[in-house]
């Protein structure tokens, strides 16, 4: 019979007591017991935090600041906000200068995250509904395609200014400068000067008009970064050949010595793609490493959020959160430390083997910002659905890289043809000497 006093014991089912698991907390783990990459886990402080929001846009109405009006669009060109009703212009408050995001980055500790890059909530949807303040109408935005959308019935604005957790709204955004007309003229010069090996297909529908404004999703990040590489450098002592004809050789001999560098570095405004999709760099099937070489964007003069500066303009959402990009950040912070002593090891004239790297992160701080970019693509049909080209411009900078599909049999050609030509080129100059 159980005692009236205390509880009876929960069924266990077959087998012993031990079935039941102990109570939370029942075992207190000592984390110095714990191997180091998980006692590192256990013991790192939780990420800070910095509010990017701006409260005075909570409600989806950008407000002209002399009129009151929601008719507001970039002006193109220039970072500035234009009144459309009053013709009133402003600019927007530069994120760095409002949040202090350029200061004290050689003392960052643990991992600072700011509003609009947090983790992106799993249930969290894309499509968002306002209330209209003007007539109290219900107004849908779906976030996956556009920032903003406009009333039916009082015909108020809104934006998406609100930093719901799906990836949608960023901390920062870097306007749009260079305007279409230049960039169909600048995607049209890169395709002319390769038009002579262009497959004829794409030469047929290549229609640079078509090209596209789109807001790209990255990751800004500073990061205070110690690392250290050792190896094995040469220098060279002797060359010298042996054999004859066919059975030539050069042979080096080398003094070999060990090398060990330490550096201390800080890196500012480092972007990482956080999209999923950009960040598939496979070129079996797609040219989204195009995009990375219109970098770098002057993040300096990103502008606090605001959904005004996306008004009939395209966007990608973010789906990688911070832990995503850890790996990638790391590659990148590693990439950098061997450029930085690169110069101290110049003596090595045979080069140098690095054999053993190791990455101390001290602190970072993410910054979610959305980049512009002209695209304009062609898909190429094939096997494996095909491939799909790119030729990007730099929304900011006019920068300009694509991928041209060609034509292999010209190529071929081509190569076959250069190559009679020097060697009738090579047999002339033997002749002409002997």
């Amino acid at each position: 019979m159980s005692n009236a006093t205390n509880p009876p014991l929960p069924p266990t089912g077959p087998g012993s007591p031990q079935d039941v698991p102990p109570p939370p907390g029942s075992f207190p783990i000592d984390p110095t017991t714990l191997p180091p990459p998980i006692r590192d886990e256990v013991q790192a402080p939780d990420p800070a935090a910095i509010d990017t929001s701006a409260a005075e846009l909570q409600d989806g109405l950008n407000r002209c600041p002399k009129c009151g009006s929601t008719e507001i669009r970039q002006k193109p060109g220039t970072d500035l906000l234009i009144c459309l009703y009053c013709r009133n212009e402003w600019h927007g408050e530069g994120v760095e200068e409002e949040f202090g995001l350029g200061e004290g980055i050689d003392q960052l500790q643990g991992t600072v995250i700011a509003s609009g890059a947090r983790d992106i909530a799993a249930d969290a949807a894309s499509v968002m509904t306002f209330k209209c303040p003007g007539c109290g109408a219900e107004v849908t935005v779906n976030t996956a395609n556009a920032m903003t959308a406009r009333c039916h019935w009082c015909r108020h604005v809104f934006g998406v200014n609100e930093q719901i957790p799906n990836g949608a709204v960023p901390d920062a955004v870097l306007p749009f400068h260079i305007k279409k007309d230049d960039a169909v003229a600048r995607i049209r010069q890169f395709v002319d000067k390769r038009r002579l090996f262009a497959l004829k297909e794409f030469k047929e529908q290549f229609t640079p008009e078509n090209v596209v404004a789109v807001y790209l999703p990255y990751m800004i990040v500073d990061g205070n970064v110690s690392a250290s590489v050792a190896g094995q450098g040469e220098i060279k002592t002797r060359e010298y050949t042996q054999g004859s004809g066919d059975d030539k050789k050069t042979y080096y001999d080398a003094d070999v010595y060990s090398v060990d560098r330490q550096v201390d570095f800080t890196v500012d405004d480092l972007p990482l793609e956080s999209s999923a999709q950009r960040g598939n760099l496979d070129t079996r099937s797609n040219t989204n490493n195009i995009i990375n070489t219109i970098l770098p964007f002057d993040t300096k003069n990103a502008v606090k959020w605001n959904a005004s500066y996306l008004a009939g303009i395209t966007s990608e959402k973010r789906d990688l959160d911070v832990e995503k990009l850890r790996p990638h950040l790391e590659d990148e912070l590693l990439s950098i430390a061997r450029a930085q002593v690169e110069k101290s090891v110049a003596r090595y004239d045979r080069g140098v083997r690095w054999e053993q790297e190791r990455l101390s992160v001290h602190g970072t701080r993410w910054v979610s910002m959305y980049l512009p970019v002209w695209l304009y693509s062609y898909h190429q049909p094939g096997p494996n659905g095909g491939m799909l080209h790119y030729i990007a411009v730099n929304g900011r900078t006019g920068e300009t890289m694509g991928s041209v599909p060609v034509q292999q049999w010209k190529l071929l050609m081509t190569a076959l043809t250069v190559g009679t030509f020097l060697e009738a080129i090579a047999l002339f100059l033997v002749g002409h000497s002997s």
